[in-house]
């Protein structure tokens, strides 16, 4: 089973780009961020005539995520935190595929920092850690994907010196990620490249594709029940270079069909497996 993450940056403004790499890559379930489209706008036709079913929630202008799933319509189980009653912003949903629980999220950015913005996304952070743990709880094969908009180490930042006091690489981001991690969740990408300078996201300003002026804010995080399957990992940065690409690139894990008997996840704050 091959699972995948890409921020697409405008669905419809880049949907050619999307459509090509769904054609190459084949993926089984693909998390999307920053639709960037009201639900009405959503290219539904065009991903099903790419043979993938989908399920999405919109916003105008900003945000927006979706699950494609591959010969299959998605089995929508939730489509924002728990917690969040009042929270307006499209950043989660939730589906089955393929007896896989996915929890596709579009971290906020947070910046600047301090103030309001930075404050809603440790809140919102908060609110992620709390259902991841619930996830864990249920005991079912799940994984968290999508733009975590978090460096978690200074591996996955071109020049770390230079990002302290951003929002996606302040300490108070980085450790609620590796709390996060640590309930025992595995960094799939992390895993199996554990000393890789790896990135996900060029900015489109300074010629940062052209220097590999890169940031790893991508990530998939699997359970117990599925780290084990975990065969292959990586990034298809040749995407980011095609033309109107986003400034993302999809990343992508593989894993067996076999499902191991898994080792009881860890809630308690103990030492990741991943």
């Amino acid at each position: 089973m091959k699972l995948a993450t890409f921020n697409v940056n405008g669905v419809n403004g880049r949907l050619q780009v999307l459509l090509d790499w769904l054609d190459q890559a084949k993926p089984d379930a693909v998390c999307l961020q920053e639709l960037k489209a009201p639900q009405a706008k959503f290219p539904e036709a065009a991903i099903r005539d790419a043979g993938y079913g989908a399920i999405w929630h919109g916003q105008s202008r900003w945000n927006g995520v979706a699950i494609l799933a591959r010969g299959a319509d998605p089995v929508e189980t939730r489509r924002r935190l728990p917690g969040g009653s009042k929270d307006e912003q499209s950043r989660y949903i939730e589906a089955a595929v393929n007896g896989v629980l996915i929890g596709c999220l579009y971290m906020p950015n947070g910046n600047p920092t301090p103030g309001p913005k930075f404050d809603y996304k440790l809140e919102w952070f908060d609110r992620l850690t709390r259902h991841a743990s619930e996830l864990l709880a249920a005991d079912v094969p799940a994984a968290l994907i999508g733009d975590f908009n978090v460096m978690p180490t200074d591996l996955d930042v071109y020049k770390p010196e230079r990002w302290l006091d951003d929002a996606l690489f302040r300490p108070e981001v980085r450790e609620a990620f590796h709390g996060l991690v640590a309930q025992g969740w595995t960094d799939a990408l992390r895993k199996l490249h554990p000393d890789e300078r790896i990135y996900t996201f060029w900015d489109y300003f300074r010629n940062a594709w052209g220097r590999d002026a890169g940031l790893r804010i991508d990530h998939l995080l699997l359970s117990p029940w599925l780290a084990p399957r975990l065969k292959r990992a990586g990034v298809d940065r040749e995407v980011r270079g095609w033309p109107k690409a986003s400034d993302h690139a999809p990343v992508w894990v593989e894993m067996t069909n076999a499902a191991p008997k898994p080792r009881k996840a860890r809630t308690d704050g103990g030492k990741s497996n991943g």
